[in-house]
């Protein structure tokens, strides 16, 4: 494959390419994502790991860092591990806030997904975890306030405790104000959870199967000025109509463009859930009959980390999911008729069968209008002969005709840097132009990759604010046509692996000089032409009352 590259280079077929540098250590990034032991693992819970966001906190234009860590099991020497935020200093470093900004907090933490679900102008936080998951409110004065309790979500008399995965703030009633989503994983108790199982015939801890699943949650915004407070409608909207399942990440998609917002789940070991808003309140999953809920054979899946994108540059939003190893990432392309068409081997996704894939994302890395790939991975038995343990990351160059080629090699040693990774955001943190990567690793602290660029294509990186609309703009689509393209992109809360990504939506745009149309379809039904926009820009767009 590094010899194919090559040759495309001199060739001219794939241009200048963008290189990634790992500048983690001199930004700052020291605290290590905490998850059980690095060298023995005996309960399931010591394998997910945790997430990770890119969200710009303090409103200054610069994207900042969040990290959730897990825990260990039992009694460890020392501060328990605790989430951590990086404020972005505007120079390539980082400076730890946690304590100021009132998010030091310890427990077994999964994921993460931001939003302005109060509609004050700041980023809130959700975070999940094994336990308690924690609803932080943005102060605006360059910290958070927990208000869990206060909100209704607290939920600490279940029996054995929620095991909170992924999760998504979307307006799914359209009534001005972000929801919220949360996947849940397995009943747990280390207690009582089997811990001696077999895989390829060697012994190693037990998996999902043969645990009862969790119940998938839906939390409605019933806040009014003056008080926060969610309510859960779960039972009432359909949301636990799928059963008992191993939830993991979950994606907002509008996959059928009618304006309501739908999710995708990917589900460990059983189908996936594509869950179709009713736009009544309700949702009914169709991921059988729209073909995301199991592989091409038909057979279920470990699926582990959701992204969505229009890889193919035909108007309709695509899926993409990781999976276990031994087997290959989803693909599934879609066909505008609310079905998808799975395209993993078509596509070039299909070498890898031994990576274990958790963070997922589409990106353009190299600004030339078509979705790239970036994919993280790392096994979870790290004393089982014959297993990788700790693997390097891919990344899968758009070629434009529905094909991916993979670069990892030529895109910069930091990309073959071995690593049990997990959580996976993309966004442009030095505000140059050009997408960047933060992961979350096992007992290690994350790793920022830089892109350095290496092309002279050109951008446009969109920030929108709702009015009618949630003021995140969660679940916007926004279409820029220039030089012939279409591109389209909505703006989400969570997805990738238990992790969030940049609010703000980035256009490669190639070598094009004028955008000719940008339109975006605000949550709720209006629509918004913006004019005279310049490429280059870092633009702000507010919605139209």
């Amino acid at each position: 494959m590094k010899s194919l590259v090559l040759r495309l280079l001199l060739a001219g077929q794939l241009g200048a390419q963008a290189q990634f540098v790992d500048i983690s250590q001199q930004a700052g990034l020291i605290h290590s994502m905490i998850c059980g032991s690095h060298d023995h693992k005996t309960q399931l819970i010591e394998t997910l790991g945790a997430g990770i966001a890119l969200i710009d906190y303090d409103n200054d234009g610069f994207l900042d860092i969040f990290t959730v860590t897990a825990s260990t099991l039992g009694s460890a020497a020392g501060p328990a591990p605790t989430n951590h935020l990086y404020r972005n200093l505007h120079n390539g470093k980082f400076q730890d806030v946690t304590e100021a900004a009132g998010l030091s907090h310890s427990g077994w933490g999964q994921g993460v997904c931001a939003g302005d679900f109060d509609n004050d102008g700041f980023t809130d936080l959700f975070v999940t975890y094994y336990g308690q998951d924690v609803l932080y409110r943005n102060t605006g004065k360059g910290g958070f306030q927990d208000v869990t309790k206060a909100a209704g979500l607290s939920d600490k008399q279940a029996s054995p405790p929620r095991w909170g995965t992924g999760c998504a703030f979307l307006d799914y009633n359209l009534d001005g104000k972000l929801d919220l989503f949360v996947s849940n994983y397995v009943q747990f108790d280390p207690k009582t959870t089997p811990n001696a199982c077999r895989w390829k015939n060697q012994p190693v801890l037990c998996g999902p199967l043969g645990l009862k699943g969790g119940h998938n949650r839906l939390w409605r915004n019933a806040s009014v000025p003056g008080s926060i407070r969610f309510e859960d409608v779960s039972a009432q909207s359909g949301i636990l109509k799928p059963g008992e399942r191993y939830a993991l990440s979950a994606t907002t998609i509008d996959y059928d463009r009618d304006g309501w917002p739908d999710l995708y789940v990917a589900v460990d070991s059983q189908a996936s859930i594509l869950y179709h808003n009713n736009r009544d309140g309700t949702f009914t999953d169709r991921a059988m009959e729209s073909g995301v809920a199991l592989s091409e054979e038909g057979v279920a899946q470990a699926g582990m980390g959701t992204a969505a994108a229009d890889f193919d540059g035909d108007g309709n939003l695509d899926l993409a999911k990781t999976n276990f190893v031994d087997d290959l990432p989803n693909l599934y392309r879609g066909l505008g008729d609310g079905s998808f068409e799975e395209s993993a081997v078509a596509s070039g996704l299909g070498r890898h069968r031994d990576f274990m894939g958790w963070g997922i994302a589409f990106l353009d890395f190299d600004n030339d209008t078509w979705p790239d790939l970036f994919l993280v991975n790392g096994h979870i038995y790290p004393n089982v002969k014959g297993v990788q343990y700790e693997q390097r990351r891919l990344l899968y160059k758009n070629m434009g005709n529905r094909k991916f080629l993979e670069i990892t090699e030529s895109a910069g040693g930091a990309l073959t840097k071995q690593k049990s990774s997990r959580g996976l955001a993309v966004g442009d943190f030095d505000n140059d132009g050009n997408v960047d990567v933060v992961i979350s690793n096992l007992n290690e602290p994350p790793t920022l990759l830089r892109n350095t660029g290496g092309t002279r294509n050109h951008f446009l990186n969109i920030r929108l604010i709702g009015t009618q609309a949630n003021r995140s703009a969660i679940g916007a689509r926004v279409t820029v046509k220039a030089a012939g393209r279409i591109l389209v992109q909505e703006v989400r809360s969570g997805s990738s692996f238990l992790s969030q990504s940049d609010l703000r939506l980035h256009f490669g745009l190639g070598p094009v000089a004028k955008i000719d149309k940008l339109e975006i379809d605000w949550p709720g039904g209006s629509t918004q032409i913006v004019d005279g926009v310049e490429i280059d820009r870092f633009l702000t767009v507010k919605e139209a009352r």
